[in-house]
């Protein structure tokens, strides 16, 4: 799997607004200043993010975003859905009818494995844990086996 502009910006999005949670609402030039984004681009972001209840504005001059939900109770894997779509590896994962050979395939079963491992780890993972940097790679490495 790869992720598009659209989940990696988006992630940066919402890990900029947990930095500054207890801030609250954060103007998008802001954000996309720090980020190095275009805003007319975090913008697009910003509707699917609303649209799944991750962000919310507010208006006025001290308007802008900010997290639905604390950071602690957001996770990765709800970000990287509401960006990119289901989490799998290919297609037969979730939607095994659009193979003839998903019943009888012998590598569905990786990609089934290793969709697993990828969402575990995703929903693992809150921005919490991103903002406190408490997110090393051997961590996700070592957990791989559980």
């Amino acid at each position: 799997m790869r992720l598009s502009t659209r989940g990696r910006y988006g992630t940066r999005l919402m890990v900029d607004l947990a930095q500054h949670y207890t801030n609250g609402p954060v103007p998008l030039a802001e954000i996309a200043k720090r980020q190095d984004l275009s805003a007319k681009y975090l913008e697009q972001l910003i509707i699917l993010l609303k649209g799944t209840g991750l962000i919310r504005s507010t208006r006025g001059r001290r308007g802008g975003y900010m997290l639905a939900r604390r950071p602690e109770e957001i996770n990765l894997g709800e970000i990287i859905e509401t960006l990119e779509g289901r989490l799998a590896i290919v297609d037969c994962v979730t939607e095994p009818e659009l193979c003839d050979r998903s019943s009888e395939c012998p590598t569905r079963g990786i990609w089934v494995g290793m969709t697993d491992m990828l969402k575990k780890q995703l929903f693992s993972l809150n921005l919490g844990d991103v903002v406190q940097k408490n997110v090393p790679l051997e961590d996700l490495l070592e957990n791989a086996d559980d």
